[in-house]
This record gives structure tokens, sequence and C-alpha cells, in this order.
């Protein structure tokens, strides 16, 4: 690495010119300008992902050209969501049955994976069989399949000759994985309005559970969608299975979450015929323009590098019918999102010479299942799965003009949750033997463990230092340059303002502590909420400055002074902490927080080592940045005389089998696990060198 001193070249008496009065301290170094740098810095960088990837779709010339733009992105999305599990007995089973106006309901359980239940409802025509059959994979709904707005698109399929399969997710319904078995719930702890859960023992909305959930796919090398598809692909799989579906007339259709998942499916599964998803098909760089990244299963890593667009998930089943639902008024999907995409697939379908099977229709809504998307959906499944053009209506006479109210009205089920329920309990996890996701996961790791057991093993240093920066992204250092932007006079030391530029677009602030007469030991000092943390008189740092230390308290990317600039705490009200959307558009590019951060450790490293007279040289990562200085010292384990790591997780496997976690989405890389866990990094740097002082659990508390 390359350092800039050009800056600190002062004499040390011009140092001291202007002391500041301690009572009058400001240790505050970029100012209000470093809260959006991070944030731009990421936008940059998927802006220029962005442009590659339209470069790249220009070239598309020929059908020859678009099967091979359909093969990689198939290949990419399979891989990234860690490939598909085996099939095993579906074990289905009718529980129940309902008759309403011209269909009837049958509630049913399968099992996507051993003991791991799928809770759904079946609307059937009342004219005899056999029909085509579409999936309808639910929203973001806390009630899931029970939602007004997915009875009415099941009830109008049914009535429209067409049998639907509305199932609830994971997270949602009767699914929901993280449950209190201490104490009843009457609302939604992670929702700051009152709002009550389906089940009294559910705490957190459906979002939440997925994100949480996801964090232990992503340390597996997974994704929590592959679980979502699963159990999508295993809904087919149970339609063809009866004597009643037309097994080779299966559709798909779903609005926000459910429109993320039926494009999911329709793009992996080829029993799809016809295909209509909502109000979550918009381009990738205007979603990151407006309400960036969503909920995890929602994040594919690395698709923005790698140039897999959302109109993607159209183009890989290309010449396949599909429809995009879009609402003129939808606040999460901009509809100005949507119309690039269309035209970009649009082009992909005419360029397989297929131009009518794919369409867009535009409905002045809100974000929702509304009467106009639901209408044009059936229309368009039997155009496709019964061969019948026509118009469909789900009320004959409306109103004009048909203002919200009235659209609300019509969304409205005919039968409660209750009445919908398929398990007694009332949950999935309360029937016996019923596997979680995290009992899932927590499986796949122990499976893991053995494997990178014996690979880590069979590794020299070498080998393993280049899997560490592999898995975590870490790129290679630039010219790296450091600033000095002022100076405050203590008690026997004087404190250096640096801003450090580990790469082009990113600043970071650090404090220098210079005793008058340095003892040659110098420690870079890692707190993962500011370095202003430790740094008041009397404070931790002073007392290693008194003992004759220099003290280098700098901050990583994200922390304190980089903080986004955005308040995003009330997402999940604080579960997934600081830049949890930073976070995922890091993700999508294929980086790791841990990774930026680890680069930005060795670059503070960097200074201090050419900043100060030869002797000892300690590190200490507290919180956050814990994890990063870490991966340093495993990285550079000669550079340390000691590490001191506080309030650290001690192994990643904690953040795959439990549960609950708090502020843990900065501490992941995506499949480590595959490779080492934290314990094996200690073990690189010579755990008598290392120090876990206070670890913490998953919460965040002392254990």
């Amino acid at each position: 690495m390359k350092l800039n001193f050009s800056a600190l070249l002062f004499p040390a008496a011009l140092l001291l010119v202007f002391p500041l009065l301690a009572a009058e301290e400001d240790l505050t170094v970029l100012g209000d300008d470093g809260g959006k740098l991070l944030e731009l810095y990421l936008k940059k960088e998927a802006n220029q992902a962005f442009d590659r990837r339209e470069a790249a779709y220009e070239k598309i010339k020929t059908v020859s050209d678009c099967k091979k733009w359909q093969k990689e992105r198939r290949d990419f999305f399979l891989k990234q969501i860690g490939g598909l599990p085996e099939r095993t007995s579906l074990n289905a089973q009718t529980v129940g049955e309902l008759q309403g106006d011209g269909y009837r309901v049958e509630k049913v359980i399968f099992h996507s994976r051993p003991n791991h239940r799928v809770t759904a409802n079946l609307y059937l025509p009342e004219t005899k069989g056999p029909y085509p059959g579409v999936l309808v994979p639910c929203g973001h709904s806390h009630t899931g399949k029970a939602s007004g707005h997915y009875q009415r698109i099941s009830i109008l399929l049914a009535k429209n000759g067409i049998a639907a399969l509305c199932y609830d997710p994971i997270g949602q319904g009767e699914r929901y994985q993280i449950l209190d078995f201490e104490k009843d719930h009457d609302q939604f702890e992670t929702v700051p309005y009152p709002l009550k859960p389906p089940h009294p023992r559910v705490r957190f909305v459906c979002t939440i559970e997925h994100t949480t959930m996801g964090l232990g796919s992503i340390l597996l090398g997974e994704n929590i969608a592959q679980f979502r598809i699963w159990d999508g692909m295993r809904a087919i799989d149970y339609l063809q299975s009866r004597s009643d579906i037309v097994a080779d007339k299966i559709g798909c259709t779903g609005i926000s979450g459910g429109g993320t998942m039926t494009s999911y499916l329709m793009a992996l599964d080829d029993r799809i015929v016809a295909a209509a998803p909502g109000c979550f098909p918009m381009t990738l760089r205007r979603l990151i323009e407006t309400k960036g990244p969503q909920d995890g299963e929602q994040n594919i890593f690395g698709q923005i590098t790698f140039g897999m667009d959302e109109s993607d998930y159209l183009n890989m089943r290309a010449p396949k019918p599909t429809l995009i639902l879009g609402a003129t008024r939808d606040a999460t999907f901009a509809i100005d999102g949507t119309w690039p995409l269309f035209r970009e697939s649009k082009r992909f379908f005419t360029r397989m010479r297929y131009p009518e099977r794919v369409d867009m229709i535009e409905a002045d809504v809100p974000h929702g299942f509304y009467l106009p998307l639901r209408e044009a959906s059936v229309q368009w499944m039997k155009r496709w799965l019964l061969g019948k053009d026509g118009i469909v209506r789900e009320i004959e006479k409306l109103p004009e003009p048909l203002d919200d109210e009235m659209l609300r009205s019509f969304n409205e089920g005919d039968w409660t949750n209750e009445e919908l329920r398929c398990t007694k309990e009332g949950l999935v996890l309360l029937s016996e033997g019923e596997q979680s996701v995290f009992q899932i996961n927590s499986k796949t790791e122990k499976r893991l463990r053995k494997v990178r057991a014996t690979k880590w093993s069979d590794m020299d240093l070498k080998a393993k230092q280049d899997q560490i920066r592999k898995t975590i992204g870490l790129k290679a250092a630039n010219r790296t340059q450091f600033k000095l932007a002022g100076t405050i006079q203590r008690d026997g030391y004087t404190v250096e303002k640096i801003i450090l530029t580990p790469e082009e677009g990113i600043q970071l602030p650090g404090l220098r502590f210079v005793p008058e007469k340095p003892n040659g030991e110098a420690t870079l000092y890692l707190h993962g909420e500011s370095m202003k943390a430790d740094a008041a008189l009397g404070g931790p740092i002073e007392k290693l400055v008194k003992q004759g230390q220099i003290v280098l308290a700098a901050e990583l990317r994200g922390i304190g002074e980089t903080e986004t600039g955005h308040d995003k705490r009330d997402y999940g009200r604080g579960r997934f902490g600081r830049d949890v959307q930073e976070v995922f558009l890091a993700y999508l590019l294929g980086r790791s927080y841990v990774g930026m951060r680890t680069g930005d450790v060795i670059a503070w490293a960097d200074y201090l080592a050419a900043s100060k007279t030869p002797g000892k040289t300690h590190l200490i990562g507290i919180g956050e940045a814990a994890i990063p200085a870490l991966h340093a010292a495993a990285l550079d384990p000669d550079r340390w005389n000691s590490v001191k790591l506080k309030q650290m997780i001690t192994s990643w496997t904690e953040i795959v089998s439990s549960p609950e976690s708090l502020n843990q989405v900065v501490n992941i890389a995506h499949g480590a696990l595959q490779h080492y866990d934290l314990p094996d990094l200690i073990k690189m740097i010579d755990p008598d060198k290392v120090i876990v002082k206070d670890p913490a659990d998953v919460m965040g508390n002392s254990k």
C-alpha cells in the first residue's frame, strides 16, 4: 500500500499554535458531510454496474444470444441462493373444507422438506374438473393466505374455472418461525402502531422474520429466498399430484412479496406456463434511487455486479406468457421503474419472436392486489391456461368514480383467519416434530462444519488468508491517503485529527493521541460506536496515553461520523442496526461490511506503522469493529503484539441457530461458514496473543 504523507509534514510547533481548551474540545473530524459518503459511494458503484449491464444487454441481437443470456442468469441465480434441496415426500393431507358461493375451499398441509409444513388453501371451481391450477404466493400480509387480497384473487380464479392454491410463506399466517413460548402478545413488537398478530405467540412482523432468518442462510452461502422458492415449487408438485388438476397447465400470480416470489418461481420453474407478477417488477436502478433494498429474500448476493436485474426474471422465462401488474400509486415499487423494465423485456421477447407473450397493465391504484389487477391477472390466466379470451369481471357494475375507499371494500375476504386455518394450534411450529428454518439451517451448518474443518486443516497460512480475502470480498489496496485536519492540546499529550481516504469516495476520521514522551508502543483503538466513545478525559484511551503509548482511535465506514445520513432506526425498531440498507446494497454488489471494514482496519494499521517509531503494536476492537479487527489480524498476525476483542460474538454459528438476533447484519459475510468460523481466525493469529473480553451473544448481551 502506498501512503501519502504530504499533508502530515507540519513542524511540530505549528501544531500547537492554536490549542483548544479542554472544555471547548470538539473531536469531530468530518463534520456533517460524513453521513452520506458511504451511501453515495455504494450507489456510484451500483450505477457503474447498471451501465455495464445495459451495454451488455444492447449486444443481444439473436435468439442464440437470448438463450445464452438466460442460461448465464439462471445458473447464477441458482448458485447464489445455494441451489435447491432434494425432493422428499409431500405427506400431503386435506384437513378441512369450506363451501363458498360458487366455489369451495380445501384446507391443505404438505411438507416442503421433512417436517417442515406448508399450510395452504386450495380454491376449486364448482364445475367438474380437471382444472388448470394457479399458484398464489402471498405478499407481506401478516395473516398470509387469510388476507382479503389473496382470498379475492383465489376466489375469482375459481369462479372462472381455474383452481388456485394460496399458501402461507414462512414468517406469515400459520408459519411464523420466531415465537415467544412464555407469554402472549396482543400486538407486534416491531410495529410502531397497534397491530394484532394472528397468534398470541407471535412477536415480529413478517419482514423482520424474513430478514432475521436470512442472516443464517447468508452465512451458509444460501439465501432465505431458497426456502420461499422451494415452498412454491413443492406447491406445484402438490397441484400436479392431484387428479383434478391439469398438470401441464400451471400458472402463478402474486403481488408485492408475492410478486417477488412469482418472479423467482417463473424464472426458475419451467412448469409455470403463465405468470402475472405485480407490485414488484421494477429496475434495480430505480429501486436503489427510491426505496432502496428491501427485506432478506429480495436481495440476491452480487446480482447487481453480475448484471442480473429484475427484468431478467421475465427474460429468463421468455417466451412463456408473462403479464406485469403495475400500480400507478405504488409507493414501494415505483411505476416509473416498472415501465423501463417492461420495455426491456418486450424487446427481449420480440428478439425471440414472441412479442405478444409479454404485456403490462397499469391500474390507478396503490400498492396491493386491487380489483383491476385481479381482473387482469385472471383474464391472462384464462387466455393462456384455458384458451379463452374475454373480459373478466369480479363485480359487474361499479360506482363511478371508483375511489380508494370503495376499492378497499372489495378486498375484504369471505373467510376469517380462524376459518381458513389448517392447524389446530394456529401455528405449524406448535405441531409435533416441526422443524423451523433455524433448525434446518443449523443442521446444514453442522454438515458444513465437518467438511470445512477438514479442508481448513489441510490449507497452509497463505491459502487460508487467500480464502478469507475471497470470502469477505476484500479489495486490493489502492493509493491510500491521509490528511491532518487539526489538533487539540491536552495535558501531557496532543490529539491530532486525521482523515483517511482508503479509496475514492470514502473518507474516514481518526484521532491520534500522541504523548509528550512516547515509549515506542502504539495501539489501534477501534470502537464500534464512535472514535469518541472512549476518548474523554480520564477515559480508557487517556490511560494508555499516560503510559506513553500512541493511540490511534479510528473509525471504520458506517460507524460514528460516517453512519448513514438517513434515519432507518424505525426499520424493525432497530433490529438490524445502523446502515441496514447500505449493508444490503453492498450485498447486492457482492460485497460485505466485514470485507470493507477489514480493508479500513488494514489502512489505519499501515498509517499507524508508518507514523510511529518501532515498538510493540496492539489492536483493540470493540462491538461492531471487533470482527473486522479479527480478520485484519488474521491476515497479518505478525504485525500485532496483542489483539483485544470486546463485546463480540464468538462464533457465526450462533447467528445460524438462534431464532432471534440484534444488530448482526454488519457482522456477516456470504458463505463464510463454508470455509471458516471466527475461532479459526483466532488460531491463525496465535491464541496467546488474543484476548476476547466480555464476549456477547447474538442479542449483544454479555455472556
